[in-house]
């Protein structure tokens, strides 16, 4: 999330009582957990597995609850006690939770021949382009930004929060999201789909792309252009789906993920790693349609191999 303004470090040390060590930079821009970092972000970490991941990353300031560690790049520094807790402080300053007091907020942007039917809820500082047909009550959360020529169908919910938790041992911290959802043109999207805001960036559905009914696609997904998934498919956070790719019924796509250009994924496949693209996936886990086939009829054959060796 870019703040869209200059934020001083003791801006910062104020917020959330931390003590600064000093490196390159004096203040931020942004604000974004480490799979979204860029030039003038604060990030935080938390864990020694990822000091040196979040250390050498594009971040200018890490909030980090360790002074002496490797700092090759001479980040700034925020020693914190509990560096996840602050960073959800950060987040909840600089985007505050805000309520609505109507169904349509007034800071929403809709464009010409925009038709919301009954019971739609347009949240704070949405924009919605023209020609665009939002269907009933479907909920759009703050901040998020559809193209033109946008069909969304009954009941879907676009823009809730990640499924994102630390683990306290009593309980779950939950980590607020501050990201978008950005659909772009023609885009449609069936009912009762689920699309979920980033943790700090974009979730993104890409010109041309179709959804249909019961889909759930998780938190800083992006998703090319001119893709076709269908009913109750679900996609995990952060995974990249690029151009032109077809995901049919009921399959499901861990997180952090590319499926490349033009695959194409059989229904109720199980995707646990990276696919390239050009080439058809099927079964669980997913993997080329005609070896999976093969597989299958070699396993057919395996009752009849057994009684033969009898």
């Amino acid at each position: 999330m870019k703040l869209g303004r200059i934020v001083p470090l003791n801006k910062l040390q104020k917020i959330i009582e931390v003590d600064i060590i000093e490196g390159e930079a004096d203040s931020i821009d942004g604000i974004n957990e480490i799979h979204k970092v860029s030039e003038g972000d604060v990030t935080f970490v938390d864990h020694p597995k990822y000091y040196q991941k979040a250390l050498n990353s594009a971040a200018t300031v890490v909030i980090i609850d360790k002074a002496d560690v490797p700092n090759p790049l001479n980040r700034t520094l925020l020693l914190s006690k509990d560096p996840f807790s602050d960073y959800v402080k950060l987040v909840q300053y600089f985007r505050p939770f805000t309520p609505m007091t109507a169904n349509v907020s007034a800071t929403a942007t809709i464009g010409e021949g925009t038709i919301l039917q009954p019971n739609v809820i347009v949240g704070n500082h949405v924009s919605i382009g023209k020609n665009c047909v939002i269907h009933p009550n479907v909920v759009i959360y703050d901040h998020a930004i559809i193209g033109d020529h946008v069909v969304i169908h009954a009941n879907t919910t676009i823009g809730a929060d990640a499924f994102y938790y630390k683990n306290r041992g009593t309980h779950f911290e939950r980590m607020v999201s501050c990201g978008r959802v950005i659909i772009e043109d023609f885009v449609e999207i069936g009912a009762n789909c689920t699309i979920d805001k980033g943790v700090s960036g974009d979730t993104i559905i890409g010109a041309h792309t179709k959804i249909d009914n019961l889909g759930h696609i998780a938190h800083g997904v992006v998703i090319g252009k001119r893709c076709l998934i269908a009913a109750q498919v679900g996609i995990a956070g952060k995974t990249t789906i690029e151009d032109e790719v077809t995901i049919w019924g009921q399959a499901g796509i861990s997180k952090d993920l590319t499926i490349g250009k033009k695959a194409i994924i059989s229904a109720k496949s199980g995707v646990s790693k990276s696919l390239e693209g050009g080439k058809w996936y099927f079964g669980i886990p997913a993997r080329e349609g005609k070896k999976a086939h093969r597989e299958l009829a070699a396993l057919r054959m395996l009752p009849d191999f057994l009684k033969q060796r009898k």
